[in-house]
């Protein structure tokens, strides 16, 4: 079954939204959309990293979404002005990405499979490390659910009940670079935010506790992930942007309703 191109495509479309979901819900709860932009667009430079060292794609792309993540993280703490350090973060870790790809010549032209994604090129080792990937994610949130849910909430909160605040940052920088490095061949860089935050928007207008607000953002995601495979299939269009694309759709249905 595996050997079906489309079917290794819907696997990895599915695994993928078994991270994405709950840990985007912490991405909405928290306000971290540009964040998680800036570690997505990092991701070039982790594929330039890559190719110049020899490394796994996949390993780059993590080292240097999780030191873009760590190094963000850091400057929050220190209390700078995160709209204009994200900003400049985020476009200048892309623009260095994109100089640093253009002198491989092998990869200039199939750029824009990293920039949005090639997921019907999906190996069965591909596979792999994104389900492997995203159950690492998805235990490391549902260990940590509870103080991550408590420091989202209230930080004093969560000092009066024996919770860092801090470590529960780390906690979801970590995540957010692993999911990155898993997301680059699905969706692609530029798209990995949007995967993140479109299901879980989608759901808080649906959900009525976090948990159902996390599950229903997996839901979406699986949802999206199979019908953009369908649009793509049927309309011959980019595989990615089409996930994307009913995942707008999804969230425009769901804002319809009244939120509980």
């Amino acid at each position: 079954m595996l050997d079906d191109f489309l079917t290794r495509a819907a696997f990895a479309a599915t695994g993928l939204s078994l991270a994405t979901g709950p840990l985007g819900s912490f991405v909405v709860w928290r306000r971290m959309a540009y964040f998680g932009d800036a570690t997505a667009h990092a991701a070039i430079l982790g594929v330039a990293l890559a190719l110049a060292t020899d490394l796994p794609i996949g390993l780059g792309t993590l080292v240097v979404a999780l030191a873009m993540a760590v190094t963000v993280a850091s400057l929050a703490a220190k209390g700078w002005a995160m709209d204009t350090t994200l900003g400049v973060l985020a476009h200048s870790a892309l623009a260095f990405g994109l100089v640093a790809v253009s002198f491989f010549p092998t990869v200039r032209t199939d750029l824009s499979s990293y920039l949005f994604g090639d997921i019907l090129a999906v190996s069965r080792t591909d596979l792999a490390l994104i389900w492997g990937g995203s159950l690492l994610v998805l235990a490391l949130i549902a260990w940590r659910w509870q103080a991550l849910l408590t420091a989202t909430l209230n930080e004093d909160l969560a000092h009066a009940a024996g919770i860092r605040p801090d470590r529960e940052r780390l906690v979801l920088v970590i995540a957010l670079a692993l999911v990155v490095a898993v997301a680059l061949k699905v969706v692609g860089a530029l798209l990995i935010a949007a995967m993140l935050i479109i299901p879980a928007a989608a759901a808080r207008s649906l959900a009525r506790t976090p948990e159902a607000m996390a599950l229903g953002a997996t839901a979406i995601g699986m949802v999206a992930g199979i019908g953009g495979l369908a649009l793509s299939l049927w309309q011959d269009t980019p595989a990615g942007p089409s996930i994307i694309v009913v995942a707008a759709a999804l969230f425009a249905l769901g804002s319809l309703r009244p939120r509980p």
